[in-house]
């Protein structure tokens, strides 16, 4: 097989440590961590890990337990786990204090939840709901933090097994606790062992498989490659969020997203004319609908004057209706073409929805305008947050 090549690292840290880590999601078919092992160890630089680190469910516990670790006739009784042991060794390969790897539960390790009802932990068997969900984000987030707080710890993770969902969760830990050192990775399996049962890597002993149709195919005419999966490790950025350990998966994304709002309104000079639906933003003109520039001049007026952010929407509607009707009285009286004598200011917001649409609107003219105007996207109100998060010494109103 012809060596996978990658970006070299300087000074190259898998290369240099005695013991990185391998991190996988897997579901109901484990064969990904053998594919994943053999395409690592084919690599330029080849990479045995000193131990390997499997987040699944109990069904994909099971699985791993009865198809890696349990004895395959087709392979003389030897497991698969045995065979990609023994065909390593014999590419030469040293495995002294590497490929650490069994069925404990140090090893396997299985996403928990919490009943509501009883308040009692369980291992969860799929992850089907919101809740199932949410847990398995907190639990990927300690296994990926339990290895990058060791600075001498490498980690590769592979997003190539168990649900969709797991891997989506896997590229979030990642960018939110991963180093520049780390690295994610998915598998990638010629056809037709992609798909074929009885397929671990390319050198397996037993011979050829057979498809469903009956026919043969040699396991070494497999091409098994990895794909790494770029991500943004966030940490530096948010070294003081992320230097200390959050409650949730969500709480940390939340703290991200508000140094996110931070950073972004600190580098927006933002410029409203009352008497025009025009904004300024860092030098882009855009235009706005008379709702969208009402809205905006209301949370623009709010920020200078230093008033705290609104908690809902539901709570901003009167808010936005008492500036409303200000703004409506200072149209100048013979000029019935400026916008404040229209619809839009003289009709009162009914219900929290309207902001949303209006918001909403908003946001997706910014980022449809282009040049600097996306900017201030992110310091525009959501869920749980009305108001706009840009510096008052940055809010110009004519």
């Amino acid at each position: 097989m012809k060596p996978v090549s990658r970006p070299h690292l300087s000074p190259d840290p898998f290369k240099a440590s005695p013991a990185p880590v391998l991190l996988a999601v897997t579901g109901m078919s484990p064969a990904v961590l053998t594919e994943t092992i053999w395409a690592l160890a084919q690599e330029q630089d080849p990479i045995i890990p000193a131990r390997v680190l499997v987040v699944t469910t109990a069904d994909g516990r099971r699985e791993l337990e009865r198809q890696l670790f349990g004895p395959d006739p087709s392979m003389s009784g030897a497991t698969p786990w045995e065979a990609l042991r023994s065909a390593l060794t014999a590419a030469g390969h040293d495995l002294r204090e590497r490929l650490r790897f069994g069925t404990t539960g140090d090893d396997i390790r299985v996403i928990t939840g919490t009943d509501s009802a009883t308040g009692r932990s369980r291992e969860l068997l799929d992850l089907r709901t919101p809740s199932d969900n949410a847990a398995a984000a907190d639990f990927l987030l300690e296994q990926v933090r339990g290895i990058v707080e060791n600075p001498d710890t490498p980690l590769i993770a592979s997003l190539a097994g168990g649900r969709k969902t797991m891997g989506a969760l896997l590229y979030a830990c990642l960018t939110l606790a991963g180093r520049e050192t780390d690295r994610l990775t998915h598998v990638l399996v010629n056809e037709p062992f992609d798909a074929l049962r009885g397929f671990w890597f390319p050198r397996q002993p037993g011979g050829p498989l057979a498809d469903r149709s009956g026919a043969l195919h040699p396991p070494g005419d497999a091409r098994v490659e990895l794909a790494d999966v770029p991500f943004v490790p966030l940490r530096n950025l948010f070294h003081r969020e992320l230097g200390r350990r959050a409650g949730s998966f969500l709480k940390l994304v939340e703290e991200c997203r508000e140094q996110v709002r931070r950073t972004a309104g600190e580098s927006v000079r933002l410029t409203l004319d009352p008497s025009r639906c025009e904004i300024d933003v860092n030098g882009t003109p855009v235009r706005l609908a008379p709702r969208e520039h009402l809205i905006l001049l209301c949370l623009a007026t709010r920020a200078r004057q230093g008033e705290p952010a609104l908690g809902s929407y539901k709570d901003a509607v009167p808010v936005v209706d008492a500036f409303r009707a200000p703004l409506s009285r200072s149209a100048p009286p013979k000029n019935l073409s400026d916008w404040r004598h229209g619809i839009a200011v003289s009709q009162p917001f009914l219900e929290d929805q309207e902001l949303r649409r209006a918001l909403s609107s908003l946001a997706r003219r910014l980022r449809e305008t282009g040049g600097n105007a996306p900017l201030l996207a992110p310091c525009l109100p959501e869920k749980g947050r009305f108001s706009l998060t840009v510096p008052a010494e940055l809010i110009f109103i004519r």
